[in-house]
């Protein structure tokens, strides 16, 4: 089950939406998320885990500028996997 594996689900403003934060809500796990501001009663956020969601945005940036992850040139899930974990060990 997922709500095992993680403690939080961050993401920004895009899904701020009661059919998103319910699912989450179910499945056990904590939504981090940033109220649209637009939002007629704006939900609370934890502020300070909101704030690795820039530090997992930046690693992907810099995954994507290996031309062997960006493209996924690896045939299986083993062999990409493996060479995301290379390239992360490098960054």
């Amino acid at each position: 089950m997922i709500s095992d594996r993680i403690e939080a689900f961050l993401a920004d403003r895009g899904y701020d939406a009661d059919a998103i934060r319910e699912e989450i809500a179910a499945a056990g796990v904590q939504a981090v998320i940033p109220a649209k501001a637009n939002r007629r009663t704006p939900a609370p956020h934890d502020r300070v885990k909101y704030r690795w969601r820039n530090l997992v945005e930046r690693l992907f940036n810099k995954l994507k500028n290996w031309r062997r992850v960006a493209a996924r040139y690896d045939k299986t899930k083993e062999s990409y996997l493996g060479f995301v974990a290379l390239a992360s060990i490098k960054l």
